[in-house]
């Protein structure tokens, strides 16, 4: 049976931690505990007191601060694959060790805590941590400050993401700087290089409710930044972050049926490109087409190319569906997305986005082909604009026909 450990030593009425008189077997210990035979011991405890002891006291000695890496590796190592270890490190460290640790100065302990809680994290788990929505929301901020670090980023795509109820509980509560963060990752899982699985599907399909419930409500903020005195309104600069969400949803065929169908989306989409086309017109300011107007800081980089998204999202929930259709139609948004094609630096590719849109609004429609012919013989659609498209308009008897100039048949 090992020695007892001296009590803490007192120093001026302040608890500090006995000299750690040789590091190298703390970190022999951490090793041994990546083999299985060594792993059920009653140490798991004392290894968390030890942890929070470090962190309590905030010392920053490089010596002390080793130590507490070193805990932390130990913890992980030992829950590594280990169904029955890590039952007991979640008991001994959720919520305190967590709570103390993620939000740390120090890099390696921010990594080192979150490998904890990526190993440990299971569905039953997940769900305390809808009540210790900190926690969460801490790996959210740790992701922010070291981007690089791998654990936390999987904690969010491999955890977070698979759990409906946290995220929109998590989105709730953050800040719009960590909301971003949150969507962000969002994107990153939808476009990855796996696609989505069908477990997968299920559970984005209420993240789509989320984000599409969140942007319908709340989309005409983003008029704030028209504004020089709003020009970096942070919510704003999450509700275009949702376009962003909701674009990259649209292209995933197994989201896209239930976004189509999307109470209010699109013509929320109709409203708000109208709103920004005038907006953009009317005054110098982040929307205009200019592209000599640039807002300082991130403003520029967020705003980039959110006409061209708004077209891209109405081209998305008009493919292939003649209800949404006949919807742009009755909105008057086919003159309003034609209007909009034209040479924007803060829009790239905006002119290929209009094509598309224009493509999916008159596939297998008539009547919206009828009316770009008509726009066209009435100077209100320009001919060169429609040959870009790869469209020309030919007279049949009485009958204005808009077709492709590739030969294709008409659209």
């Amino acid at each position: 049976m090992a020695a007892p450990r001296p009590p803490p030593a007192r120093l001026s009425g302040v608890m500090v931690p006995a000299p750690i008189q040789d590091l190298e077997a703390l970190r022999a210990l951490t090793a041994l505990f990546k083999e299985q035979r060594n792993r059920n011991l009653d140490t798991i405890g004392v290894a968390v007191d030890l942890i929070l002891l470090f962190r309590e006291l905030r010392v920053e000695q490089e010596s002390l601060l080793t130590a507490f890496r070193c805990g932390l590796q130990f913890l992980g190592n030992i829950a590594s694959r280990n169904e029955d270890s890590q039952s007991v490190v979640w008991v001994h460290a959720f919520p305190e060790l967590f709570l103390s640790c993620l939000n740390h100065p120090d890099k390696k302990i921010v990594a080192y805590s979150s490998m904890i809680l990526f190993t440990s994290l299971n569905s039953e788990r997940m769900k305390e941590l809808e009540e210790n929505l900190n926690i969460a929301i801490d790996v959210v901020e740790a992701h922010q400050r070291q981007p690089e670090s791998e654990w936390p980023f999987l904690i969010i795509t491999d955890h977070f993401l698979k759990s409906p109820e946290l995220v929109k509980a998590m989105y709730a509560k953050m800040s719009n700087q960590e909301r971003v963060t949150l969507l962000d990752l969002m994107i990153a899982k939808i476009v990855g290089d796996e696609p989505l699985t069908k477990d997968d599907i299920p559970v984005f399909l209420s993240h789509a409710e989320l984000i599409a419930s969140t942007f319908v409500n709340q989309c005409k903020i983003v008029l704030k930044l028209t504004s020089e005195q709003h020009a970096d309104d942070e919510e704003a600069l999450a509700t275009i972050r949702l376009l962003d969400v909701l674009c990259e949803m649209t292209a995933n065929t197994d989201l896209l049926s239930y976004l189509q169908v999307f109470p209010g989306l699109l013509e929320r989409v109709i409203d708000l490109l109208r709103l920004i086309h005038v907006a953009g017109n009317d005054t110098a300011n982040i929307f205009s087409t200019s592209g000599c107007v640039k807002a300082e800081g991130d403003v520029s980089n967020v705003a980039e190319g959110f006409k061209s998204h708004l077209i891209r999202l109405i081209g998305n929930l008009c493919y292939k569906n003649k209800e949404n259709q006949d919807k742009v139609n009755e909105l008057d948004g086919i003159p309003l997305i034609l209007d909009s094609c034209s040479i924007d630096d803060s829009n790239p590719f905006l002119t290929q986005w209009v094509v598309y849109a224009i493509r999916n609004l008159t596939e297998d429609n008539s009547q919206n082909q009828d009316l770009i012919a008509k726009m066209e013989q009435q100077g209100l659609a320009d001919a060169s604009l429609l040959k870009k498209m790869g469209l020309e308009v030919e007279k049949r008897g009485d009958r204005l026909i808009l077709k492709s100039t590739s030969g294709t048949p008409p659209l």
